[in-house]
């Protein structure tokens, strides 16, 4: 029962990643972390996949030895946390202990965000 928990949860965050992959509003890395992190604990085979799949393969491969992430994955969740959160407290959320828990959420995940480390640039790398 576990596995199957753990391969449904690698599986919808496997189809957010793809979404985000084409929204711009969407952040890919995240989801994909999650997805990978499931699998590892349900699949060897869909670990594997994940991890060999050329679209999203690079972005696990550069947590897991650098533990960094891109800088416009960085900047794309940074501005999607201030502005579809800040539209929620302003004026999604009716009541004012409604605003206040979505503001604390949404701080907890900015301080997330904006904690782990970018991802050198590569171009600096090169100089």
């Amino acid at each position: 029962m576990k596995r199957f928990l753990y391969l449904s949860v690698g599986f919808g965050f496997v189809g957010l990643a793809l979404l985000g992959v084409f929204l711009p509003v969407l952040p890919t890395t995240p989801f994909l972390l999650v997805a990978a992190a499931c699998f590892a604990k349900s699949s060897r085979r869909w670990h594997n996949w994940l991890l060999n799949n050329k679209l999203f393969g690079p972005i696990i491969h550069n947590w897991q030895t650098n533990r960094c992430i891109p800088k416009k994955a960085k900047r794309l969740a940074v501005i999607s946390i201030l502005l579809f959160g800040g539209f929620s407290v302003f004026f999604a959320v009716p009541n004012i202990y409604g605003k206040l828990a979505t503001a604390a959420l949404l701080s907890i995940g900015l301080y997330v965000v904006l904690s782990i480390r970018t991802c050198p640039d590569a171009s600096a790398k090169k100089n």
